[in-house]
C-alpha cells in the first residue's frame, strides 16, 4: 500500500492522452448502435447525433480514466463537431494539457477527436478540477464483474486477518446464530468476543449449539436492556473497540447508545451503511441509509454521506464516488430528495462533506449505468460507476437493499458508525459469512479510524 505524490503537482503542461475505438465499440463508452444503425449514410442526422454522443463519452473517458484520472471532477466542458466518419472507421479521442491553475487546482484541457485519416470530427475544451492524489493502492474486495456469490467477503476477511482483532462486546448473544457468529469471527481473528447477558442463558444456548466457552470472558447483566446499558458502558471506557448486536431487537440496543447522557454520541449523527456484494456489480457497493434515519433532514443527510465515505476510505477506496439518490436526475422542488440532492452536491464543494466525489439527484439506474446515465445525457466521474448510493429515506434504502438480497443474489452485511464505535447490527436472517463480513467491515474500520486513516498507517509502516 503506497502512495504517490499529489497529483496536481504531479501534471505538466503538455500531458496528453488518448483512446481509439469505433463508433459501434461495446466497451469502455456506452454504444449507439440502436441509434446509428437507423442512419441511411454517416451524413444523415440521426448518424451525427448517435457519433456527438459518443465523441463527448469517449473525451470524456479519457479525462475520468487517465488523464488527470480517478478522483478528476469535471466542472464543465465544450465540444464543437467538426466533421462525420463512417460507422466502423476507428477514432481516437485525446486531451491535452494546456493550462495549470493553482487555486483551485483546476486544470484546462484541450481536446480533440480524429478520424482514421486524421480528419478533425471534434475540438473543445475542458475544465477539470484535479484529484488530492493518485494511488497504486488496490480497493479491499474488488473482484471482476460477475464473480464467485460471497467472493468480495471472503477477500474483506482475508484482508481484515492482517490487522489485529478487536475487543468486541457481543449484546445479548442468547440465542445459536448471534452466539455462533461472535465465536466464528472470534476464531477467525476478526475480533476478541466479550459476551455481555444472562449468563445462564449464554451458556444454553453455547450448550445447544455444542460450542465451548473455554477462555471467552463473560460480562453478566440480567436481562437484555441491562445488556445494552453495560455494553455501552464498556465502549465509553475504552474497553472494547465495537459492538456487535445478538439476540434483543435493535431498538434496544441503540436506546442505549443513543442515551444523552450514557450513551455513545459524537457530533456526528449515526447511520447504518450496507455493505453490498453483488455478483454482477463491477465492484463493492454501500447503500445508506436503510436502518437507522427513518426521514433524514438535509443536516442528518450530509452526516449520512460522511459516515459512509469514510466507510468506504478504510476499505481504500479513496476517494468514493457518491450517488445521491432520488426518482429522476433533474432537481424539481415537487420531489424534495431532488432538492436534497443538489445541496449536498454544493456542500461537498464548500468543504462541508470530504473525501468523496458527489453527483446527484440520480436516478438508480443512471448510477450504476453508465450506458443509462449517458442515454440521458449524464456525463460525470460518479454516473453510471458508483461506489456509494445514499437513499432519499429509509424506508426505500431498505427495499432497495433487500432487493438486492432476495433478486439478485448479492451478500447483505454492514455498521452503524456516527458512534464512538462501530456497531455490527447483524439479523437473525444473516448467514455466517454475512456475520463475519461485518466484523471485518468493524475491524478495519476501528483500526483505521484510531490510527487517523491509512496515510497514517503507511508513514509509520515506512518508518519502522
Amino acid at each position: 500500500m503506497r502512495f504517490s505524490e499529489d497529483a496536481f503537482d504531479a501534471l505538466k503542461l503538455g500531458d496528453s492522452a488518448e483512446i481509439t475505438r469505433s463508433l459501434g465499440d461495446p466497451s469502455g463508452a456506452p454504444t449507439v448502435l440502436s441509434v446509428a444503425s437507423e442512419a441511411d449514410s454517416e451524413g444523415d442526422a440521426a448518424h451525427l447525433v448517435a457519433q456527438s454522443a459518443w465523441l463527448t463519452a469517449l473525451v470524456l473517458e479519457v479525462i475520468d480514466a487517465q488523464l488527470p484520472g480517478p478522483g478528476a471532477r469535471l466542472k464543465g466542458y465544450r465540444l464543437d463537431f467538426e466533421g462525420s466518419s463512417a460507422f466502423s472507421e476507428p477514432v481516437t479521442a485525446r486531451v491535452t494539457l494546456c493550462e495549470k491553475i493553482a487555486e483551485p487546482r483546476e486544470i484546462v484541457l484541450d481536446c480533440f477527436c480524429f478520424g482514421q485519416a486524421g480528419q478533425t470530427l471534434a475540438k473543445g475544451r475542458a475544465r477539470v478540477i484535479a484529484p488530492t492524489r493518485k494511488s497504486r493502492k488496490q480497493p479491499v474486495a474488488s473482484s471482476p464483474s460477475t464473480h464467485e456469490e460471497g467472493a468480495r467477503y471472503r477477500e474483506l476477511i482475508t484482508a481484515a486477518k492482517k490487522l489485529p482483532p478487536i475487543r468486541t462486546a457481543v449484546v445479548h448473544p442468547c440465542d445459536e446464530a448471534s452466539l455462533l457468529g461472535a465465536l466464528e469471527a472470534g476464531q477467525e481473528g476478526l475480533i476478541v468476543p466479550i459476551l455481555v447477558g444472562p449468563e445462564q442463558k449464554i451458556r444454553a444456548a453455547a450448550e445447544a449449539a455444542g460450542c465451548r466457552l473455554d477462555g471467552v470472558e463473560l460480562v453478566s447483566a440480567p436481562h437484555s436492556h441491562a445488556a445494552a446499558e453495560r455494553a455501552a458502558a464498556l465502549a465509553r471506557e475504552g474497553r472494547v473497540e465495537a459492538l456487535m448486536k445478538g439476540a434483543l431487537h435493535t431498538d434496544e440496543l441503540m436506546a442505549a447508545v443513543l442515551d444523552t447522557a450514557m450513551g455513545l454520541r459524537t457530533e456526528r449523527r449515526m447511520s447504518h451503511v450496507f455493505a453490498i456484494d453483488a455478483p454482477n456489480y463491477p465492484k463493492p457497493l454501500f447503500i445508506s441509509d436503510a436502518a437507522i434515519n427513518i426521514y433524514p433532514d438535509l443536516e442528518t443527510k450530509r452526516d449520512i454521506v460522511q459516515n459512509a465515505i469514510d466507510l468506504a476510505r478504510a476499505l481504500m477506496i479513496d476517494p468514493p464516488k457518491v450517488a445521491i439518490l432520488s426518482a429522476v436526475e433533474t432537481v424539481t422542488p415537487k420531489i424534495p430528495s431532488t432538492v436534497d440532492a443538489a445541496a449536498l452536491c454544493k456542500m461537498a464543494d464548500r468543504g462541508q462533506i470530504t473525501g468523496g466525489i458527489l453527483d446527484g439527484p440520480l436516478a438508480f439506474d443512471n448510477a450504476v449505468s453508465r450506458e443509462a446515465a449517458r442515454a440521458k445525457g449524464i456525463y460525470s466521474s460518479v454516473a453510471g460507476d458508483a461506489d456509494i448510493l445514499i437513499a432519499p429515506d429509509l424506508e426505500a434504502g431498505n427495499m432497495l437493499a433487500k432487493q438486492l438480497v432476495y433478486l439478485a443474489d448479492a451478500g447483505i452485511a454492514g455498521l452503524v458508525l456516527g458512534a464512538r464505535v462501530p456497531i455490527m447490527l447483524t439479523s437473525r436472517a444473516d448467514g455466517v459469512l454475512s456475520r463475519l463480513a461485518s466484523a471485518a467491515l468493524a475491524q478495519i474500520f476501528a483500526h483505521w479510524r484510531s490510527r487517523g486513516g491509512w496515510r497514517k498507517i503507511e508513514k509509520k509502516a515506512e518508518a519502522q
